[in-house]
């Protein structure tokens, strides 16, 4: 039976940003390392090893998300109870503004996402580190 798609990515991500903050690169390199602000890198633990990871960033897999910011989820992750700014971002730009659409809709905030993701990030000269991190840095 062939498939009929109703909804296409590109209209998701229409839908999506029309709905959220998006960040250019540059104003999330102006608070990065913010005590209130909280970068989270959203990229498969493949693309870290590969391509390096924002110095103090929290990975929180995509597939993981709904999950670890849920309290009542038994896989809630306390940071995510912080008040902070909570700034995601993917390898281009695409997982985090699907992904900040829908944690916004569960009721995180204050959220946004980075235009271009950790290839902006990279191309604009920011801070970059080897993964997997030393033991014992947070993140």
């Amino acid at each position: 039976m062939a498939q009929t798609i109703v909804k296409t990515v590109k209209s998701m991500l229409a839908e999506a940003n029309a709905d959220i903050v998006t960040l250019s690169v540059e104003e999330a390199m102006s608070r990065h390392g913010r005590e209130d602000v909280l970068l989270i890198d959203i990229r498969d633990p493949r693309e870290l090893e590969r391509e390096g990871a924002v110095p103090g960033a929290f990975h929180a897999p995509r597939g993981m998300l709904e999950f670890w910011i849920d309290p009542k989820s038994p896989y809630f992750k306390p940071v995510f109870g912080e008040d902070k700014q909570f700034i995601f971002f993917c390898a281009g730009g695409m997982r985090s503004a699907l992904t900040t659409k829908t944690l916004q809709d569960m009721g995180l905030k204050p959220v946004a996402h980075v235009a271009g993701g950790f290839g902006a990030w990279k191309a604009a000269g920011g801070p970059v580190e080897t993964y997997p991190r030393d033991e014992g840095k947070k993140g």
